[in-house]
């Protein structure tokens, strides 16, 4: 078994479930809202992307440019985060209730839309009093490179989060698509578990091999429809296996019965619900 990672036994198997960009179908992705929603749900974990800003902020966006999921425009990479926190992250979600587009300022004056430093978002995971899983996936190819990297990996020290603890409630996983960004926090955090994560049918993966430092497999839904036996050759080379992004019920039976370790979803609290149903959740 990969190191820094511990599976329960075969008769306690339960799927994790993992809150994608927070609960990002009820309110705007990488929200601070978001994710209180979905800690509030009961995630196991959550779910986030992040990018640097021209001065170094590490940020919770999955685009590199705002305009998608914002009232401004432009990269990530050549705005400081003054700059950046000028703009809405909330409205353009048209179809969130009128009181979360109307109010945008809750009782202790922070503004709903704000945009999340991942900063913030360690505190509010440290402080939810229970349990819980951080995956933060690193974008790429970016501007900065492998700056990335080092950024994230000094926060993560700053919270001395850089290794697994089991005697601290929060944990962090590191993901990317790029396997040379996956060997690189290998290399600067050896303990820390890595997802590599996989979108297309390659040679390599349909023998479950991951490139060197992948420590969880994480395939996307997709890939599974068309390849199922995936989970069984990563579990068979000791990797456990994590799946974006899981939404639907027919997406839910098929990772179910493919005994996945972990489920990244944009409906934490649907999944859960499903999960119950099956008995697989208490």
């Amino acid at each position: 078994m990969p190191h820094g990672f511990s599976e329960p036994p075969p008769d306690a198997w339960r799927p994790l479930v993992f809150a994608h960009r927070g609960s990002s179908r009820r309110h705007a992705e990488h929200t601070l809202e978001a994710y209180l929603l979905a800690i509030e749900e009961g995630a196991d974990g959550l779910e986030c992307d992040v990018r640097l800003t021209r001065d170094g902020h590490l940020v919770c966006l999955h685009d590199s440019r705002i305009d998608r999921t914002s009232d401004g425009r432009g990269r990530v990479s050549t705005q400081t985060l003054a700059e950046l926190d000028r703009f809405d992250f909330a409205s353009w979600r048209a179809d969130l209730p009128d009181e979360l587009i109307v109010d945008r300022y809750q009782a202790d004056g922070h503004w709903r839309g704000r945009l999340l430093t991942l900063d913030r978002l360690l505190g509010v995971a440290t402080d939810a009093g229970r349990p819980m899983r951080l995956l933060i996936e690193t974008k790429h190819p970016v501007r900065y490179g492998s700056a990335v990297e080092s950024a994230l990996l000094g926060l993560l020290r700053r919270y001395n989060l850089d290794q697994p603890d089991p005697d601290r409630p929060l944990q962090v996983t590191v993901m990317s698509f790029s396997s040379t960004a996956v060997r690189r926090v290998r290399q600067q955090a050896p303990h820390l578990p890595t997802v590599m994560l996989i979108d297309v049918w390659s040679v390599p993966s349909r023998i479950g091999w991951l490139p060197p430092g992948s420590t969880i497999g994480g395939p996307g839904v997709q890939l599974l429809r068309a390849a199922p036996e995936l989970v069984e050759r990563l579990h068979r080379r000791g990797h456990p296996v994590y799946v974006w992004t899981v939404n639907d019920p027919d997406e839910v039976d098929l990772v179910v019965k493919l005994r996945v370790d972990g489920i990244i979803s944009d409906r934490p609290a649907y999944v859960m619900d499903r999960l119950r149903e099956m008995g697989l959740r208490d």
